[in-house]
């Protein structure tokens, strides 16, 4: 998740600042799972990035990052997805932005099935076909595009931490894929 945010003015915050709020208010998010579809629109592939976590561990991942204050859901999606997926992905934002699910990260693990040390969380969840170049952004360190089957039994989705593999399984689901 992004360590960055913007304040009414248009300022950044300093990171000690974000830190206090992330102590005290829960932070808005969206999480991307970026994928590849077929002609008749069915996920064919599902991308992951690889990156090293708060916990100095290497995990698969989605994109994931805040809401900036002013700024659209879908702008939010568009600017994440290019924060991590690099500028030429063109993904295809949704026209209207209902979510497949809602995440609600806790700090404490066990209190739900979503877990982010740093902070409580809402994230908006939503499918995001992808159909240009993509390369890892910023702090990834790889992109691997998984078919559905590979995906699910390669045993990708382990190596996530804080409740994605949950997020992956339920747009498979919500694709009608598991």
């Amino acid at each position: 998740m992004n360590n960055t945010a913007v304040d009414t003015e248009g300022a950044w915050f300093e990171p000690s600042r974000i830190s206090e709020l992330r102590r005290r208010l829960p932070i808005p998010y969206v999480d991307i799972v970026p994928v590849r579809t077929d002609t008749d629109g069915t996920i064919a592939q599902v991308g992951l990035l690889l990156r090293a976590s708060g916990t100095g561990r290497i995990v698969r991942a989605i994109v994931s990052g805040r809401v900036l204050v002013h700024e659209t859901l879908r702008e939010a999606i568009a600017r994440n997805v290019e924060k991590d997926l690099g500028p030429m992905a063109l993904p295809r934002i949704p026209v209207a932005p209902q979510p497949f699910t809602v995440a609600e990260y806790f700090p404490t693990p066990g209190q739900s099935l979503f877990t982010d040390p740093r902070q409580h969380a809402i994230s908006l969840a939503y499918i995001v076909p992808v159909d240009g170049e993509t390369a890892p952004q910023e702090d990834a360190l790889d992109l691997a595009w998984c078919s559905v089957p590979e995906l699910l039994d390669s045993g990708m989705l382990e190596e996530m931490e804080g409740g994605h593999d949950i997020i992956v399984r339920r747009a498979l689901a919500h694709g009608g894929l598991i």
